[in-house]
């Protein structure tokens, strides 16, 4: 017997991309789309009233075009802990990464809006967040780890050039599994590129704590909240 399909409530001001998104979703056949708004207010009206498995939502919305989206995702993790939200942005920017991730990053994620045209990676970080899990686009990693090559006080400088690649598919939501057949490595490799990877960077084996995501928000906190990309 299948499962039945996830429950998704869509935030986009702008018609077409909001139709883009809902389309990418439901064309899955995995998802059903509950509702569609257009601002963070009518977001909070009707994730309380249809109580969705996951919201996804553009960064900026009406009135200010700020960051309303990230605000909002705050909101709904706070009072509906078991709502996942994927937040979408035109910008891999670290510091929005920051900002969403940084009260916890269980059932959250961050990715470029051009994902939209991605159907299978945006379904994927709907699921992960569903579930509890978290993401980050690989778009955003994978130009930190590149700029943070040429940084003298980096703790990523400990790093060699295999563990950064490893740490950049961590990013991506991949197993073990996943990362190996990527960088075709044994799965046993992998694991000892992980341990490594953690214990230069200092994060401890907590049974609470997303270390792939955690490792990826060190790398972005060294680069500074505010620089973009």
């Amino acid at each position: 017997m299948n499962d039945p399909p996830l429950r998704v409530v869509v935030a986009e001001d702008h018609y077409l991309v909001r139709e883009g998104i809902r389309q990418a979703l439901e064309e899955s056949g995995e998802i059903e789309v509950v509702a569609t708004v257009g601002s963070a207010q009518e977001l909070d009206v009707v994730v309380s009233r249809e109580h969705p498995d996951a919201v996804v939502t553009d960064i900026r919305m009406p009135p200010d075009h700020g960051t309303e989206g990230l605000e909002a995702a705050h909101r709904i993790r706070s009072a509906h802990p078991d709502i996942g939200v994927v937040v979408l942005s035109q910008y891999a920017e670290a510091s929005y990464a920051m900002d969403l991730l940084s009260d916890g990053t269980d059932g959250l994620a961050y990715l470029l809006k051009e994902r939209v045209a991605e159907p299978a990676h945006l379904v994927s970080a709907v699921r992960e967040v569903a579930s509890g899990g978290s993401t980050i686009d690989p778009a955003v990693v994978a130009a930190m780890v590149e700029h943070g090559k040429h940084r003298q006080d980096s703790r990523l400088n400990d790093l060699t050039d295999r563990e950064r690649d490893v740490l950049a598919q961590m990013a991506q939501g991949r197993s073990n599994a996943g990362i190996a057949e990527a960088l075709q490595l044994s799965v046993s490799s992998v694991e000892k590129y992980s341990t490594t990877v953690f214990a230069k960077l200092g994060l401890a084996d907590e049974p609470l704590v997303h270390r792939r995501v955690a490792a990826v928000l060190t790398f972005l906190d060294e680069q500074g909240r505010s620089t973009p990309i």
